[in-house]
């Protein structure tokens, strides 16, 4: 895909919505079905990587894919509703769209369950893709021409390097301004309530 004068990628949980309490919910839900004891409080203290590498602390592995099938087929009746947009990420979208720009949605979620946030939230990107980490991430961001992407987490910041995209962290997530730096942030923003304005000095 031709690159788009201003395309900008953004992960989902804890850079655009706050999907702890729903991720909370869904993991007391699969614990109790399960039978299998997780302590859901350091779960959603370190949110990022996909939901396998979770489970694997918690299932032994020939249960771990199975764990992660359930896991997704119970979130949407408990994850959604409780989970919020951050502050900024409605306006930061918006910011993107007066400018003429596409936005997209590139997440380790599964995308069916990412949709099901966006829609209940009235965030509405150009594309999502889901099921992305790390540098996985980049394929996605170099496929649609994103010359930013916008995430939380040390991985954000490899996805957006492997795509060579400039790399905006948001320390609203598990890892705080020196982690993002530190992993190769261009720019470190408190939260996305700051983005729309380093957007006007942004040359697209």
């Amino acid at each position: 895909m031709a690159p788009h004068p201003l395309t900008v990628g953004f992960d989902l949980d804890m850079t655009l919505i706050d999907s702890r309490p729903g991720i909370k919910a869904t993991y007391l839900a699969l614990s109790v079905e399960t039978g299998t004891p997780i302590d859901v409080d350091l779960v959603v203290s370190r949110l990022g990587p996909p939901v396998e590498h979770e489970l694997a602390n918690w299932y032994p592995a020939h249960a771990v894919a199975s764990a992660a099938d359930r896991y997704r087929e119970i979130y949407p009746a408990y994850a959604i509703t409780p989970s919020p947009a951050l502050p900024g990420a409605r306006e930061s979208v918006a910011a993107i769209r007066a400018r003429g720009g596409r936005t997209i949605v590139v997440t380790a979620k599964h995308a069916p369950n990412a949709r099901l946030h966006l829609a209940h939230l009235g965030i509405e990107p150009d594309e999502v893709i889901g099921s992305l980490w790390a540098e996985g991430k980049g394929d996605a961001l170099r496929e649609h021409g994103a010359g930013v992407y916008v995430g939380d987490h040390t991985g954000d910041v490899r996805g957006a390097r492997t795509a060579d995209a400039l790399s905006v962290g948001v320390t609203t997530g598990p890892c705080d301004a020196e982690e993002l730096r530190a992993a190769g942030a261009d720019v470190v923003l408190s939260s996305l309530t700051q983005f729309p304005s380093w957007l006007d000095g942004y040359p697209a």
